[in-house]
């Protein structure tokens, strides 16, 4: 049986993002294993599929015999991703929406920002009615930003790793990060780089001789962003994102703990909902294969039953 803080902390958790690198799938391959986890145990887990804006019409072809037919099953869940052209871009996701009505939903969008100013124009040539996650800098002041994003009810986007190691951004600044999201009311996703749980050093990609370097872990973010909720300052944050020990966190029935810190299961699900929303990943068998070696989901080819992490 799921726990209480295991559930709240993991459902939807993760966006797929097959299509981007380092998997950098086809269109085809990544359709498929959607919907191959869609079918899993451990869809409870999975949140959108994530691609370009452009593509969307090459999705509708490759998904055609995976979509559910219009009140068969819950339509699959999409997040755009927008260039240069906002306006544009976002068009064809409504195009795509009405065109795949009950079987498919654009309802996100993603996009980037250097400054208020480019916020700002962004936001005024969407849509209503999409949810906008937009990708900000990290390691500068966030205030103007993030009151934009505010006042449009937009959300923020880190991007927290790459396919080299200059793309992992400090801890220092993914924990100032999220205490200037949590202090200004902006949710966020994060985006990269969290294919494992508990930050440690890895291979960036699967090729032989591929870079390694400290990646962040999803599980160091998820519970330094409900500290940040609860109030905890930045440098705290930061001891928990520079965490390597796993038992150090402990999903236990009713709370998510690490070391003397604590969130009940309640605020955290309401943390989830309302502000660390997930995190895009080009795998999804990577942070599965994580949680059941650390002992959170059950071995493969056994009911899922998430249990304390230590």
């Amino acid at each position: 049986m799921t726990t209480p803080s295991a559930r709240a902390l993991l459902a939807a958790l993760v966006d797929y993002a097959g299509l981007f690198p380092p998997a950098a799938l086809s269109m085809d391959d990544a359709v498929a294993e959607y919907a191959r986890w869609r079918r899993s145990p451990e869809a409870w887990m999975l949140g959108r599929f994530v691609l370009p804006a452009s593509r969307l019409t090459e999705l509708g072809r490759a998904a055609e015999a995976h979509l559910p037919d219009p009140g068969t099953g819950e339509p699959w869940r999409l997040s755009a991703l927008l260039g240069g052209d906002v306006h544009g871009d976002s068009s064809l996701a409504t195009s795509f929406n009405r065109s795949h009505a009950g079987r498919a939903i654009v309802d996100a969008v993603e996009l980037k920002a250097g400054s208020p100013e480019e916020a700002e124009a962004a936001l005024e040539a969407l849509p209503a009615g999409l949810a906008a996650f937009v990708e900000v800098p990290l390691g500068v002041e966030l205030d103007g930003i993030l009151a934009v994003l505010r006042r449009r009810g937009a959300s923020a986007k880190a991007r927290t790793g790459g396919v080299v190691p200059e793309a992992i951004p400090d801890p220092a600044d993914v924990a100032r990060f999220l205490a200037a999201c949590a202090a200004a009311g902006v949710p966020f996703k994060a985006t990269a780089g969290l294919h494992h749980a508990v930050r440690a050093e890895h291979p960036l990609a699967d090729e032989p001789g591929s870079p390694r370097a400290r990646m962040h872990g999803f599980l160091n973010v998820f519970a330094a962003a409900a500290f940040a909720r609860a109030g905890a300052p930045a440098s705290d944050l930061e001891t928990v994102l520079r965490e390597e020990d796993a038992t150090a966190f402990r999903l236990e029935g009713e709370a998510l703990a690490w070391r003397g810190l604590r969130v009940e299961a309640e605020a955290l699900a309401s943390t989830r909902r309302g502000f660390a929303t997930s995190f895009g990943s080009c795998s999804f068998a990577e942070p599965v294969a994580d949680l059941r070696s650390l002992g959170v989901l059950a071995p493969e080819g056994h009911p899922t039953h998430p249990r304390g992490v230590a």
